[in-house]
């Protein structure tokens, strides 16, 4: 956290539809002094991917833009892991929490310009990765043709939901390039939503927050659970 290393965290709202307010971190940036701007791509909580003309604003201020793609291996976007290789304030952060559901072990990794690794190992604890996280990501890795296909087939349900959400009277998804999909609620409160789904075995997600309040977060499960969901769905009133 920002906190624990006496450092100050500026936020910068999303625009209409999550999108990016790019105008706005520039100003954030030249008024707080920023050092490092943090962008989630794909986004949470809605799925969202920033655009090559976005990040490339981002690249052009000064200051490190630390791009987080937990959730890249769902896109269909390509990472931007490469980018690094010609920016020297770019930083990727990748992880196996996600897609290969190592979620409890905290196993990931970074793409980082070749002068900033030199400063990384002075801080780096000497045994920040456990044993079994590090055997379960390379046994990951080994397996990466399994997790592709897991993969393909969760996109190929992710696409199908979509188009069965948008069928709900009171749901109006948003396209995502994740493993979920966030719904504006209309119509109907989204918190009594989330209960009423609860109270028939389907757990989704509601923010406790002014701004995302009027939301439900769906998870991309098996073609099952997706049937499982749309009729708990159609029972909600």
């Amino acid at each position: 956290d920002a906190e624990v290393n006496a450092a100050k965290a500026i936020q910068v709202p999303r625009l209409d539809g999550f999108r990016m307010d790019i105008e706005g971190v520039a100003e954030a940036v030249h008024e707080h002094s920023a050092k490092m701007v943090f962008v989630t791509s794909p986004n949470n909580p809605d799925g969202g991917v920033i655009s090559d003309e976005d990040l490339e604003a981002l690249l052009d201020l000064p200051a490190l833009i630390v791009l987080d793609e937990a959730y890249i291996e769902f896109a269909e976007a390509p990472s931007r892991a490469k980018w690094v290789m010609e920016r020297d304030n770019m930083i990727v952060l990748r992880t196996f929490s996600k897609s290969a559901g190592l979620a409890g072990l905290r196993v990931g990794y970074g793409v980082f310009p070749d002068g900033l690794v030199e400063y990384l190992w002075r801080a780096k604890q000497p045994y920040n990765v456990s044993v079994a996280a590090e055997l379960a990501a390379c046994v990951a890795m080994d397996e990466a043709q399994y997790m592709a296909d897991v993969r393909d087939k969760l996109v190929q349900e992710r696409e199908r939901m979509m188009v069965e959400l948008g069928k709900i009277p009171f749901l109006q998804p948003f396209p995502s390039h994740s493993n979920f999909i966030l719904c504006a609620v209309t119509g109907m409160d989204a918190l009594d939503v989330k209960m009423q789904l609860q109270g028939m075995g389907i757990m989704v997600r509601h923010y406790n927050k002014p701004l995302l309040s009027g939301y439900i977060r769906i998870s991309v499960g098996t073609p099952e659970q997706t049937e499982m969901l749309l009729a708990a769905l159609d029972q909600c009133k």
